[in-house]
């Protein structure tokens, strides 16, 4: 890669300047980043900054000196010191070509790193298993998704996980809400209890359990029969949950259950070694966690003074699990209603005798849904909570997620269901989509004229000498860079905007440059560059979990 050939470059050169500043050592590090502006070179680096900082000495002078001792390189063209010691690089285009050589030989492996041999789990959708996925999952669908997909590509091992919420009060009332529906079907007095769960699908669940199990619930005792319906009620909703999520492009490597750990005694297992560690009390005959010793507001119960676990006591008891199973780092991405958990749950880790700094915790901003500038809040069509499945059926699994990743996790989104299904270039997805679409047209077209690219290394690559070619590839070897950073930042937002700023140089390079020209030579280059812009967006669609279409319906521009 040119940036670390530049490194090199510069660190070599900050050695030699080193004597000549009459210090020991040289720096080690050296930062590399893109200008705003191309008048300030191809790179900068504040390498003179850093180090004469460290050094206590002028930068200016200090990056002189690095200059002064730069090595020629066939690469570089000129450099020049900028500011209060900045060293801007401008280097030839031949490593441009080199970049678009890269991507043709790597394809779908352009921008990844190479396994790092670490491990790394990412919880995420957490639901109640009692109904449909609403549609304020969504945004947690596709923020947990993506970063697993960017931590994948920055060649960490990724295990992708649900954590069932399917345990207490709630759970009780999903079983008495079914067992209501169930004898309903027989024509047999019931009612729905109080906070119990009204939605027409679950009548859908126990026409379904009837279909599979006849009356045969019907005259069990009581406990048995809600245990039952419970079991068959909770897998139905599952599966329910499982398909709305393929749809959404959402798979999970693992479903894990809270009520496991609570039946095979881990909850209880965990608050013991709490226990042992000092960093628990009783007090109101409750068991309460020293969680201000960690930074919390307020300690925290474990067990209630009726003996019953606390939702956090399950929450130690899930850490002591996932770190059993030998994850290097885990990440939950939670809602910003979960903010007070943050500290808790790193002290419980760092309580527990694991580096709470190997637990990450992403909060996200909530979504507000608008049609047309109007707030909606309830579905036109069982007047109720709108379901994911709703969402996905009137927006499409593309545009859904690549609006809900367009924006930091930190900021609140307003979804407008007429924004972003408009299908106009003013529409960010769909002008990143048709800019990929139409590089396939242009390559279609080519092949229908009868001409067949040649190896890219006989290509005459050097022909791309048009700014609109050089800037358009310029962003194409920033791929790499930008996955990384996004990767380490868990933050796809930037992969979006890095799409549209790819998709706005490609329809300028389609606007200044004709691909099939009379001149062969150039023709090739074009295409070439064509296939590697292409294979660029359809590895930043990948990540973002949106497709790549081949092609799409014109619009007017």
């Amino acid at each position: 890669m040119i940036e670390e050939r530049l490194r090199l470059l510069i660190r070599e050169a900050a050695e030699k300047a080193a004597s000549e500043l009459g210090v020991d050592s040289a720096p080690q590090q050296v930062e590399l980043t893109r200008p705003p502006q191309k008048r300030f070179g191809d790179f900068s680096s504040n390498v003179a900054l850093a180090w004469g900082s460290r050094i206590k000495r002028n930068p200016a002078e200090v990056a002189a000196a690095i200059v002064r001792n730069l090595a020629p390189a066939e690469f570089v063209s000129s450099v020049e010191m900028a500011g209060i010691g900045f060293i801007n690089v401008h280097v030839t285009h031949a490593w441009l070509y080199d970049v678009l050589r890269d991507v043709v030989a790597q394809g779908v492996a352009y921008g990844r790193t190479e396994q790092t041999g670490e491990r790394v789990q990412v919880e995420f959708v957490s639901p109640n298993p009692t109904g449909p996925l609403h549609v304020g999952t969504a945004r947690n669908a596709a923020l947990g998704d993506a970063i697993a997909a960017l931590q994948d590509a920055a060649g960490w091992t990724v295990e992708r996980e649900c954590y069932l919420n399917d345990a207490g009060r709630q759970m009780d009332l999903f079983a008495a809400s079914v067992e209501a529906r169930y004898l309903e079907q027989f024509g047999r007095p019931a009612e729905i209890p109080e906070g119990g769960y009204q939605g027409e699908y679950l009548v859908e669940v126990a026409r379904s359990i009837v279909v599979e199990v006849g009356d045969s619930l019907l005259d069990v005792p009581e406990e048995e029969r809600r245990e039952r319906l419970l079991a068959e009620g909770s897998r139905r909703i599952l599966d329910m949950i499982r398909g709305t999520l393929q749809r959404f492009g959402v798979r999970f490597d693992t479903y894990f259950s809270e009520r496991h750990l609570h039946e095979s005694g881990a909850v209880a297992d965990a608050v013991e070694r709490l226990k042992q560690t000092g960093y628990t009390y009783e007090a109101e005959g409750a068991v309460w966690f020293r969680a201000t010793d960690f930074g919390d507001d307020k300690d925290r119960v474990l067990i209630r003074s009726n003996g019953q676990p606390t939702y956090f006591a399950a929450d130690c008891a899930y850490l002591v699990e996932k770190f059993s199973r030998g994850f290097d780092h885990l990440i939950y991405v939670w809602g910003a209603d979960h903010h007070g958990d943050v500290k808790r749950v790193k002290g419980a880790a760092q309580a527990l005798g694991h580096d709470p700094d190997r637990v990450e915790i992403i909060l996200y901003q909530l979504v507000a849904l608008y049609r047309g500038g109007e707030p909606v809040r309830m579905s036109k069509r069982t007047g109720e909570m709108i379901s994911l499945d709703e969402l996905i059926d009137e927006v499409g699994t593309d545009a859904a997620r690549y609006t809900l990743l367009s924006r930091s996790p930190d900021s609140q989104i307003d979804f407008d269901i007429e924004v972003v299904t408009r299908q106009s270039l003013d529409n960010p997805v769909y002008y990143v989509q048709y800019a990929h679409a139409r590089i396939a047209s242009i390559l279609r077209h080519a092949a229908q004229q009868g001409i067949e690219t040649a190896p890219v290394e006989t290509a005459e690559l050097e022909l791309l000498a048009h700014e609109a070619e050089l800037d358009l590839l310029r962003k194409i070897s920033e791929l790499p860079e930008e996955m990384r950073v996004s990767a380490n930042l868990r933050a796809p937002y930037r992969l979006t905007r890095y799409a549209e700023e790819l998709a706005a140089l490609f329809h300028r390079f389609y606007t200044d440059c004709r691909v099939v020209t009379d001149d062969p030579a150039m023709t090739q280059a074009r295409l070439w560059l064509c296939v590697g812009a292409k294979q660029t967006a359809t590895n930043i669609l990948g990540l973002l979990g949106v497709s790549a279409p081949e092609s799409m319906e014109r619009v007017d521009e």
